[in-house]
């Protein structure tokens, strides 16, 4: 199985030495899997469902991708349900798992595998940053023209793209999942000798709290997956909002 993935990797990377590649990093959505900060707002069967709508937006995006896609799952076991999911999308998908570690380690072997195959510009994605549009992926690949590192900060300081024509440097000891990911991430690049670039700030899908600027920022975006998103984020919402209200103390109480 190993070998054949890597056959294709390699098969493919010669066809397309020159081209971005969007590399999907992902888990597959399960109760108590992912998203779990915001499953204790709004419990873990909404956030479920959060969850397989954001990953229908980047499957989405996969779609429109006119290049290769690699679907990195979390976990090995997972590599059929990609295949089944993403090669009915789109037709030139590699599916190479994520391998142990913390977010730095599994980017990093990823990275070198792909490297070592011949993927040259490799454009990273996760599942939970919706607002990602075509214009985002235009600047990212044009980026490589003059620069080596293109990052797309998010406004809880993390990133939601991260693309490169270089290997990353260890990516082992960055402040995954803090305020502190974005700059760090920057810094140890330029460290390094990265020539960076940033695209406009955007934002991801963590907290109950993302839900309501996620409804102000898709407001206009008719992309069908992002108009699902939008009507359950309306909808968790309401229902949020209207239990509020029924939780709080009558008037009377006070009188």
């Amino acid at each position: 199985m190993i070998f054949l993935i890597y056959f294709s990797l390699v098969h493919t990377a010669n066809n397309n030495m020159t081209q971005p590649t969007l590399v999907l990093v992902c888990k597959r959505p399960a109760l108590g899997v992912g998203k779990q900060r915001l499953a204790a707002k709004i419990g873990q069967e909404t956030a479920l469902k959060i969850a397989e709508a954001l990953l229908a937006c980047a499957m989405e995006d996969v779609l429109a991708w006119s290049g290769t896609v690699v679907i990195a799952p979390a976990d090995a076991k997972d590599c059929q349900w990609a295949t089944n999911s993403f090669k009915q999308t789109h037709t030139d998908v590699m599916v190479l798992p994520q391998v142990g570690g913390n977010l730095g380690q599994r980017l990093n072997a990823l990275d070198c595998a792909l490297r070592s195959s011949g993927f040259n510009q490799l454009i990273y994605i996760g599942s939970d940053a919706p607002d990602i549009g075509i214009t985002d992926y235009i600047a990212a690949s044009d980026a490589f023209l003059n620069v080596d590192t293109m990052l797309k900060p998010t406004i809880d300081g993390g990133v939601s793209i991260m693309a490169s024509c270089k290997p990353w440097p260890d990516l082992t000891h960055l402040p995954w999942s803090t305020s502190q990911l974005g700059d760090g991430l920057s810094l140890l690049c330029q460290q390094n000798g990265h020539v960076i670039g940033k695209l406009p700030v955007g934002f991801d899908v963590d907290e109950f709290e993302d839900l309501p600027y996620l409804v102000v920022k898709l407001a206009q975006d008719q992309r069908p997956a992002r108009r699902a998103l939008l009507a359950l984020a309306r909808q968790i919402i309401q229902q949020k909002t209207s239990k509020q209200k029924v939780m709080m103390p009558s008037e009377g109480n006070y009188v």
